[in-house]
């Protein structure tokens, strides 16, 4: 992997820049969704980890800066292929060590989350493995896994800590994602995930456990700038929305961001909530009507994740049809974790939504790139193909965007570039 000075991506069959011609603040709402910005027979011309110009290979190759430097500059020809800004995965748990295959067995022969979770499955059944690893062992992991990512087109991750539960193994984890990043070309954006589960060695004293989240955790993780997010799993079994509202107080009160899982398993009320404006809820399986009409007013982003519906067996997915005409904005992530969404490929999780949660493709890709730059406040560097942003683009060995998710199971992500760098070929 070597850091090019100058790369021209030339006679692009269809270049997805993700413009939107209605110039309208913010994340993507209800028709933007599938307002993609193609140019055909385009190009990108891009410098030092940025993008320089957009446009037609022709009015590229006129440029007077191109002409006199040509020859400085790496040119790829993407004659009949798809490039589009590369995906922006917002929500995924990479640090772990183990596959949870008892779980996965067990859930095949009928025992629900909650069962298996209630006989030491779950997130509980990888905390040991974590705690007892080396930093370095898990900041492996963690690099193998985006490697893969960004072999499918990822460019951008958010990785949560969360299989650790102690302050020791939750800031060890943390750092293992530090160190992971500072060998990946891509970008990786940290979240403090301490509050996932009540460890066994706290149970039936859950507010001990928030208290040690909020004085320890947390303060530690914003003094040491490990993590941009705090984020708690609030559902049946796991955090309490009282308890939660404690946490975000405390990450808030630390200057860190938050998002939460919201909505997985139960319904949870959303509007005590937003106070804190959350970058994102994430799951919203479960939500209501007026919860709806109440985030449509917000920038808070629903991600949704339908490889976990999927690996669950679940017969219902997320209202992305209601949330969408509703005006709410909508992202899509994999949910990377050993136990409920063992996948590393947002093209698989966007046919999911394709097929599942009837999201056109055009919508899909949408909630891919530049939405899941905005539930990482990362919008102004990444998410679309113009120039001042980040180079980050995935090119897809199609035809046309629609084959992106049409081809379930299979990769035809030919090329990454990460920041300027060629880092995936295939």
């Amino acid at each position: 992997m070597r850091r090019k000075s100058a790369l021209l991506l030339a006679n692009v069959g269809q270049l997805i820049t993700l413009q939107s011609p209605s110039a309208k603040p913010g994340p993507r709402r209800g028709p933007d969704l599938k307002q993609l910005g193609i140019i055909e027979n385009g190009a990108v011309l891009c410098l030092g980890g940025k993008i320089v110009s957009v446009g037609t290979t022709k009015d590229a190759l006129r440029d007077p800066w191109l002409k006199k430097n040509r020859k400085k500059v790496t040119e790829i020809d993407c004659t009949g292929k798809v490039v589009l800004p590369g995906f922006v995965d917002s929500h995924t748990h990479p640090v772990f060590v183990s596959p949870r295959l008892v779980d996965f067995e067990k859930r095949i022969e009928g025992a629900s989350y909650e069962e298996i979770a209630a006989a030491g499955g779950g997130i509980r059944s990888s905390l040991e493995s974590v705690r007892s690893a080396g930093k370095r062992e898990l900041a492996e992991k963690v690099l193998d896994a985006w490697h893969e990512m960004a072999a499918q087109g990822t460019t951008t991750v958010e990785a949560q800590s969360g299989y650790g539960l102690t302050v020791e193994s939750e800031i060890k984890s943390l750092q293992a994602i530090r160190e992971a990043a500072s060998l990946w070309p891509g970008t990786v954006v940290a979240t403090l995930l301490g509050a996932h589960a009540v460890p066994k060695e706290f149970q039936g004293r859950s507010q001990n456990y928030v208290e040690t989240v909020c004085k320890e955790m947390i303060s530690q993780t914003a003094r040491r700038k490990l993590a941009q997010f705090v984020d708690v799993y609030c559902d049946q079994g796991a955090f309490t929305p009282a308890e939660t509202e404690q946490i975000l107080e405390a990450a808030e009160k630390h200057g860190l961001g938050v998002r939460a899982h919201m909505g997985q398993l139960s319904e949870t009320v959303l509007r005590p909530f937003l106070r804190f404006h959350p970058a994102s809820f994430d799951h919203m399986d479960h939500v209501s009507d007026d919860d709806i009409l109440q985030l449509a007013k917000h920038d808070t982003i629903a991600t949704l994740v339908p490889g976990a519906n999927y690996f669950l067996g679940m017969r219902d997915y997320p209202r992305a049809r209601k949330l969408i005409e509703a005006g709410v904005p909508v992202a899509l992530a994999t949910d990377y974790n050993p136990g409920t969404s063992p996948t590393l490929s947002m093209p698989m999780a966007m046919s999911l939504a394709c097929t599942h949660m009837k999201m056109s493709p055009a919508e899909v890709i949408t909630a891919s790139t530049i939405n899941g730059a905005w539930a990482l406040r990362l919008a102004d560097r990444k998410g679309t193909i113009e120039a001042g942003k980040d180079a980050d683009l995935a090119v897809f060995a199609v035809e046309d965007y629609r084959e992106i998710p049409y081809w379930f199971g299979a990769n035809r992500c030919s090329m990454t570039v990460m920041n300027g760098e060629v880092s995936c070929a295939q």
